[in-house]
Parts: structure tokens; sequence; C-alpha cells
């Protein structure tokens, strides 16, 4: 165990067989219960609310939380040219730029998927069409942090996957619409603009109001109340994935130095005060000169405040004997963003089969996956890595199938061996489906509610 300096309630774990010993613990899950439960309760009753009294909620709980309470919630043509008015060239042409490299990458993976037609046997014609959701509405996060990128995310990735109705909301921010939010959604290919936050924005776009047609997806981060509201409402339209805290992981080796990896654990720690931030690493030399650079920055950090309360709670130092006890830590834990550096690099690309996205080398970094490199930043935590991956075009298009039958002699085959599937499970019904077809289009009589005979 490495008896370094290290910062309150921060410990550096020892792997050993795989059996991860955590010596220390953000909270109490029952004390997450508690919270989880506080917050399900609150959506649950604002979004009834909602449903009951449409804009009228819409407009009292705006005017409770951000203080916005304007003629119309929706921006028209003029108030969006003239928020984009504000948004200065520098700003501007850096969302260009990003968009670009967002929308090269997907209408590449739009590209990879492509509709299918395949005659399976003579006569018999079987595919798929991938067609778009045709509404959806992309939540933007503003408060503490206005989040344009996610902008980018959600409202361009609809746009490339074609998705027909795109609608987008995010709070204001000091009582009016953040500028450079607007110009995102903007050029992003938002077909209607709203400035509403929280679950009054999640509720409206999801359930409708007298002013707002209700679409039949929801994607886009937020925060906790955000995030339930988008669970709660799950089945009632789609949503892209079920989102917590940011979540960050380290994996390195002494192939590089404490200054990166303190650097990479902070930078994704100032989200928010619960954003957890993890460590793998072999060697104990550089856990241990993290550890001190992670205080070194914290005192000259601007967002210290926010980042130390999530290192300090929700911090933790891994220590390993290899490579393979670091790769089975890493997949188990499934973060959301893995940034490996070590000597390696390929094989844990090759092995890795848990996590939300990988950032590869030390060229390579978070934060350029979440404001501008291409690949998407809306991405799974809490473990949801292990059964999906995050936003892309892909989710907002629906693989449909079809089948055709276009002879009397496949019709008649295929007929005879479902009336027969059919008649094994009961389905008398079914069955008949089935033998119609062998009566009128191979002459053969088959009694009504018995199975088919036998091939010929």
């Amino acid at each position: 165990m490495i008896a370094a300096k290290k910062p309150p309630h921060v410990q550096i774990k020892k792997v050993s067989k795989m059996a991860v010993q955590y010596l220390h613990k953000s909270k109490p899950e029952s004390e997450k219960a508690a919270e989880d439960a506080k917050v399900r309760a609150v959506v649950e009753a604002t979004l009834g609310d909602i449903e009951a009294r449409g804009d009228a909620a819409v407009r009292e709980l705006s005017e409770k939380f951000d203080n916005y309470s304007p003629i119309s919630f929706r921006l028209s043509e003029s108030e969006i040219q003239a928020a984009m008015q504000r948004v200065s060239t520098r700003d501007m042409d850096d969302i260009k730029f990003a968009q670009k490299q967002i929308r090269n990458f997907a209408e590449a993976q739009r590209a990879s998927m492509t509709d299918v037609e395949v005659e399976t046997m003579p006569g018999v014609i079987l595919g798929h069409r991938n067609i778009p959701v045709q509404s959806v509405g992309c939540y933007v996060p503003g408060g503490k942090f206005p989040m344009v990128a996610s902008a980018h995310m959600s409202v361009l990735t609809a746009s490339v996957a074609g998705v027909p109705r795109i609608i987008a909301s995010a709070p204001p921010v000091n009582g009016e619409p953040h500028p450079a939010i607007v110009a995102a959604m903007h050029m992003g290919g938002a077909h209607e603009i709203y400035v509403m936050g929280g679950i009054q924005a999640i509720g409206a776009m999801a359930i409708g109001t007298e002013t707002i047609d209700p679409v039949h997806m929801l994607v886009g981060p937020g925060n906790a109340f955000v995030a339930e509201a988008k669970r709660q409402l799950y089945g009632r339209v789609g949503i892209d994935l079920f989102a917590g805290p940011t979540e960050t992981m380290v994996i390195a080796d002494d192939t590089v130095d404490a200054e990166l990896c303190a650097t990479d654990l902070l930078g994704q720690a100032e989200h928010g005060y619960n954003s957890p931030a993890a460590m793998i690493t072999c060697s104990e030399k550089l856990a241990r000169a993290t550890l001190e650079e992670i205080e070194r920055i914290l005192s000259i950090l601007p967002t210290s405040e926010t980042a130390r309360a999530s290192w300090e709670n929700y911090g933790d130092m891994i220590l390993c004997d290899s490579h393979e006890e670091m790769l089975a830590v890493a997949n188990d834990m499934a973060y959301e963003h893995v940034q490996i550096m070590t000597d390696r690099d390929d094989w844990y690309l090759e092995n890795m089969h848990s996590y939300g996205a990988l950032f590869l080398g030390p060229r390579t970094n978070v934060a350029n996956g979440d404001k501008v490199i291409g690949t998407n930043h809306t991405l799974p935590t809490k473990k949801a890595g292990r059964y999906t991956g995050g936003l892309w075009v892909g989710k907002f298009l629906k693989t449909h199938s079809y089948q055709r039958i276009e002879t009397d002699e496949a019709a008649t085959l295929v007929g005879e061996y479902g009336s027969r599937l059919c008649m094994l499970e009961g389905f008398v019904g079914h069955a008949e489906q089935c033998n119609v077809r062998v009566r009128r289009y191979g002459g053969k009589n088959v009694p009504y509610g018995e199975a088919a005979e036998c091939v010929s």
C-alpha cells in the first residue's frame, strides 16, 4: 500500500487477484438511494402537473427556477438571428469547425448503415430499411456550464440521420437565450428552438402542451432531474440512454508523467461535485507523483471548488500488478471516458469491451472528444457501457424489416412449414393463415384447423 501524501478521503487501492478492495467510498448507498427517491418524487409530480396544465405549468416552473417568462418560449427567426449576431467571429468560426468534424464522422457512420434486400430461397424476398425517427427533442444543458457542444452532438447528428422534425431546448443563461447555444442549434439543423430548462423542457417536449407538439424521442445530457424525467418518460418516448454524472478513467503506466495523468483526471472532475474520476496504474511511482500533482493543480485551477469535491469524494487511485489486471478492473468499472496512455494502447483497444469512449495515447484527450474532434460526447455512464454505446447517428434510425413472397411455389412451401409450426404451439388461427395460402397457391386440400401435410 502506498503511504504517500494524498488528498483527504482518497486512498490507493491495491488490486489482488482481480478483487478490488475499496478502502474509501464517497457516500453510503443508503444515502444515495434516499437522494434518488427525492428526485423521483419531485419529477413524478412535476411531469403530472405538466400533463394536466400544459403551458401554464411550464411557465410557472420557468418563472420559479429560471426567473424567465417570455411571451413565447419558442424563438422566432428574428430572435434566432439577433442571438447569433452576438456571437463573436472567433466563436462562430470555432463552432463551424467543430460542427464540420462532427458532421464528417456522423455522415461516415450513416453511410455504413445500408438497407438490405436478399432472396433467401427462390421466390422469398426479405429485407430491412433504416428509417429516421420522425421527431426528436434535443436538450442542451445550461446552468453552471452552458454546454454549446451538446447542441452539435444531438441536433446535428439527428439532422445527418434525416430526422424531419428536430426541436431543441436550453435554459436561459442570465435571463436570456445563450447566443452561442442558439447559434449551434440553428446551424446544426434545429427546426424549432425553445428557451426552457429542466423538467419543464423535458416534459413539454415529450408530453406536449397547447403550443408544443410532442416528439417521439428525447436525447441529450442534463442534471439529475433531467435524467430522471427522461427515465420516467421512457416508453412513452424513446431516449438515447440513461445518463449519470460524467465519469473519467485514466489507464497509465510509466511511459507517461504525472502532469498528464492529473490534468486528465481533474479536467473532467470539474464537471460537477459528484463526477467520478479514477486512475488505474501498474506504476507505484506514477501513482505517488500523480496524487501530488493533483494537489498542485487544485491549488491553481479556477474550477477547483468543484473539481476538488469530485476528486476527494469520488476519486480513486487503483494500483495493479499487471496490464492484464488493469484491463480486468477497467472492464468491470465500465467508465464513460477511458484515457489510455501505455506502451500497448492498441492492445487495450482490442481487449476493452465495456466503456463509453476510448482516448488512445498521450496526444489524445477527453476534452477534444467532448468538444471538437468529431465523435459524440453523449456516452453511457454507471456501467451502462456493458450493454450500450453512446449517442450516434444510428440512434436516430429505426431498422424495419419487410417480407415478400413472389411465387406460388414459395407460398406453398413456406405455408406448409408455417402451418405445422403454428399447430405445434396450439395457434390454430395462425395455422389457418398459412393453410389458406397452401390451398389457394398450392392447390392442396388442407382441412380447416389441421396442420398441412408434409412437404412433397
